[in-house]
């Protein structure tokens, strides 16, 4: 990846910026850990603002965190949970990411940068929570595990994407970002029904006097 991320200028940076900042709103641990881990094994040469996430400390927190992840993710309801929890580290370290990609040199472009990527993670974010709190209302524990896999999957895609074929990627990122819009507003009304099913259904027959 070295020569392919050496060659980049801003339009790729951006797709690079783009996709820390998108895949964070799924897994944050995994894109830290997985830069982090490609710079230090000379993978990739990681933009000097980036630089600090291969360091030892910070790939073995991001590493346990990783791990941790991997397996609360796939458990129902636990899965939500957590969601909830790192909804609100998620965005603001998807900025923080994507504005790296350009280093503290670059105001503008990191401005615009950190704009794009805390977007990028926001919507990722809901359409992950969406998704998980409607899969939730099935009592099978598969699907999660299915949908974590496949989130698993994404991250690595679209970090190897954005830093091998960046234009390709600014395509399907632009195509996902809407389908996600879509899906999340789609399933924000289900399980706004489902809510209020379930709101009757405890609350009983109201009892005449």
């Amino acid at each position: 990846m070295t020569d392919a991320l050496a060659s980049l200028g801003t339009p790729e940076l951006l797709a690079l910026a783009g996709a820390l900042g998108w895949a964070s709103g799924f897994r944050l641990y995994a894109v830290v850990f997985l830069v982090g881990m490609g710079g230090a094994a000379g993978w990739m040469e990681l933009p000097a603002g980036l630089q600090v996430l291969q360091h030892p400390a910070l790939l073995g927190a991001s590493g346990f965190m990783l791990f941790v992840e991997f397996f609360a993710d796939k458990i129902p309801v636990v899965d939500s949970l957590w969601d909830m929890v790192n909804s609100v580290v998620r965005i603001p370290a998807g900025a923080a990411l994507a504005a790296g990609v350009f280093g503290a040199d670059s105001g503008a472009l990191a401005l615009a940068a950190a704009l794009l990527g805390g977007s990028l993670a926001a919507t990722s974010q809901a359409a992950k929570s969406t998704t998980r709190a409607a899969i939730n209302a099935s009592p099978e524990p598969f699907s999660n595990i299915a949908m974590s896999l496949v989130e698993d999957g994404l991250v690595v895609g679209a970090v190897w994407l954005a830093t091998n074929h960046p234009v390709a990627f600014g395509v399907l990122l632009l195509i996902t970002v809407v389908l996600m819009w879509i899906v999340t507003w789609m399933l924000f009304k289900f399980l706004r029904v489902v809510f209020r099913r379930a709101q009757r259904f405890f609350s009983g027959p109201v009892k005449e006097t």
